[in-house]
């Protein structure tokens, strides 16, 4: 009787080993007391050696797992910035994918309810930090704040192809900062989308305006004039979208129309 031909079973994806799980988990523990301590008591206050104690572990254990303080807070950083950029991700596929407008209003205000949510994480990230070393590595968080920007670059490009936005050429930006916007371009991959510099200068603006005004909050810097800032932000908002000639929408609003306020 034929045997019949021995196959192969499909090889399946390696999984990790017990000893990796245990180190992932590990270094997941280590990253999660150290985002806590920088909550608590600021950047100062992250130390391998209160981490190691609270861990049960002595703080040269700890250099198995993390070179040092430095490469630590850039990797809690790295790990904020995704975290931020998964929460923005999220809002902006809760609009339909054809409404780019309400897209954008959703990925804006998820901006802020993080931020104000999560003060102390938020000027860690966009803020200067005196901590780090200046010889530090810190490709990870720049890759992970560009991965987080990405999903803003896309709307905009949208936006700009789909709306009569007024651009400003590169004659009259100058040839100054149309180098500096182009090199920021090429920076972010703003160049992959073939966005004009002009679209480049109305973003930066965009966000300049948005991002001063959620720091303002999360800083606590415009108390003497309001209370509660989520009315200014709206203000802001509104005014920032008639000015592109983009219809406002209000929050709860999902793409009904009840007048145009672009004017």
């Amino acid at each position: 009787m034929t045997k019949p031909p021995v196959t192969s079973e499909p090889r399946s994806e390696a999984v990790p080993s017990r000893r990796d799980r245990v180190r992932e988990a590990t270094l997941a523990e280590i990253k999660s007391i150290a985002r806590r301590h920088l909550v608590e008591q600021g950047v100062a206050g992250v130390s391998l050696r209160a981490i190691a104690r609270e861990m049960g572990m002595t703080a040269p254990g700890l250099y198995r797992y993390v070179p040092g303080i430095d490469a630590l807070l850039v990797a809690i950083t790295a790990d904020m910035f995704d975290e931020l950029a998964e929460t923005v991700a999220d809002a902006d596929a809760s609009a339909p994918p054809e409404d780019t407008e309400l897209r954008l209003h959703c990925a804006l205000r998820a901006l802020r309810t993080w931020a104000i949510t999560h003060p102390a994480e938020f000027s860690v990230m966009f803020g200067p930090s005196s901590r780090l070393d200046p010889e530090a590595d810190i490709a990870p968080a720049l890759e992970a704040g560009r991965r987080f920007a990405s999903t803003f670059f896309a709307l905009c490009d949208r936006l700009v192809q789909e709306k009569d936005i007024p651009l400003p050429t590169d004659e009259e930006i100058g040839p100054e900062l149309t180098a500096e916007l182009r090199s920021f371009s090429d920076t972010v991959g703003l160049s992959a989308h073939a966005m004009p510099t002009g679209a480049a200068l109305v973003l930066t603006r965009c966000w300049i305006r948005i991002y001063g005004v959620v720091c303002m909050e999360v800083f606590q810097h415009l108390g003497f004039v309001v209370n509660d800032m989520e009315p200014f932000f709206e203000s802001e908002l509104q005014n920032l979208m008639s000015g592109l000639g983009v219809r406002y929408l209000p929050v709860g609003h999902m793409g009904r129309p009840v007048t145009d306020t672009a004017g």
